[in-house]
């Protein structure tokens, strides 16, 4: 852990995760940047010698493409630490060898990783060249945990002083307690879209929980499973049989797998469409689709709430993007924030929901990483970690 490494006076490497939205040059949020301060901070005050900064920003597949240049977050993470912050504009090469020459106690943001596709192949060449920046590593990119890249994986081999930052130790301290020893009851709430995306999630879940809500789109191959009238909702017809698999399996454990028992249908996506809320048996819906879960799910899915000890929650109830259909969302959000337990939210969607309903700090924890918790969740290893030598 990175309490336990001898920084001062020494190069420090620290991979964070600033992957954020970016308009016009602006930061959009800034949620993961903010989460590394503490890091960053512990670093500086423990006397590094220099502090040097490295990220992914979008997918710019191994080309330098401006619009996903880090320059903007230098400038924004400035105003977060209250000093001065430089930027690199390469990650390897002459203007990143400039960094060996920096003013003592500096910090330096390296220009976006993933402009050379090296990054993404894990290439042990282009490791070594980042290792040359530094005497010692630390990973804190929870968000990034789940790759097995260059900057991930590989450069926690050829530095061996590493270990993990401050984030990633609280993501799988959290995250890692609710999956070994929970405060019980221990529900989990699942959304989005696909239901393939979390079948690992719910395997890995089953034999862990008291309670399983599903809601969001993936609810709809299990109501398909159930021949249930779905309209147009969207569903995964090849998981189905999966889906009834998972069904039988919480019955036969007697952990309830709680589905949406009504739903808000309209036409279309559309902030503008005309909604209706009917029982999820009822088919007048017609080739109308669902998009959110309804009044009577809303009250049921916050009565399973009320009593838990730890409650996990990855996924919106429905497309709470539009104000026709952010009800369900917003319910959830308010109950998990509500819950007296240890509450934890998995990343991506998620975190714009709790933040959309205002109830961000009144979470436990607030996953920086959504990939890497679902896989986490799901029970697979990170590289990220496994790389570490405190794995």
């Amino acid at each position: 852990m990175l309490r336990d490494l001898d920084v001062r006076g020494r190069r420090v490497f620290i991979r964070v995760d600033f992957n954020v939205p970016l308009k016009d040059g602006a930061v959009g949020d800034d949620t993961r940047i903010r989460a590394a301060v503490p890091t960053i901070q512990h670093v500086l005050k423990a006397g590094a010698a220099l502090v040097v900064l490295a990220s992914h920003l979008g997918r710019p597949k191994g080309t330098v493409r401006p619009e996903y240049s880090l320059r903007p977050v230098a400038a924004y993470l400035r105003g977060l630490l209250g000093r001065d912050v430089a930027f690199a504009d390469d990650c390897v090469g002459p203007a990143a060898a400039a960094v060996a020459g920096a003013t003592v106690g500096s910090v330096i943001l390296l220009e976006n990783l993933r402009f050379h596709a090296e990054e993404e192949k894990n290439d042990d060449a282009f490791a070594a060249q980042l290792a040359e920046l530094a005497d010692v590593y630390v990973n804190d990119a929870f968000g990034a945990a789940h790759r097995a890249h260059a900057s991930v994986e590989a450069l926690a081999r050829q530095l061996p002083e590493a270990g993990a930052g401050l984030l990633l130790e609280r993501e799988l301290r959290y995250l890692g307690g609710a999956l070994t020893e929970p405060a019980r009851p221990f529900v989990a709430i699942l959304g989005g879209a696909k239901v393939s995306d979390k079948i690992d999630v719910i395997e890995n879940l089953l034999p862990k929980v008291n309670r399983l809500l599903i809601g969001g789109a993936m609810a709809y191959t299990f109501l398909k499973a159930q021949h249930l009238p779905i309209g147009r909702s969207l569903a995964e017809d090849d998981k189905l049989d999966e889906a009834l698999s998972l069904l039988r399996r919480s019955a036969g454990r007697g952990v309830p797998l709680l589905l949406p028992v009504d739903h808000v249908v309209a036409p279309a996506v559309a902030t503008d469409a005309q909604t209706e809320t009917l029982a999820v048996t009822d088919d007048t819906i017609g080739d109308r689709m669902g998009l959110d879960i309804g009044p009577c799910t809303i009250a049921q899915f916050g009565e399973n709430l009320t009593d838990a000890g730890t409650v996990v929650w990855n996924g919106p109830m429905g497309v709470f993007e539009m104000n026709p259909f952010a009800r369900g969302t917003m319910a959830v959000a308010k109950a998990v924030a509500g819950v007296a337990g240890t509450s934890i939210i998995g990343g991506g969607d998620s975190i714009a929901a709790v933040r959309a309903a205002g109830v961000t700090e009144q979470v436990t924890h607030v996953s920086t990483g959504g990939g890497a918790s679902l896989e986490f969740l799901g029970g697979r290893t990170l590289p990220g970690v496994a790389a570490l030598p405190d794995a």
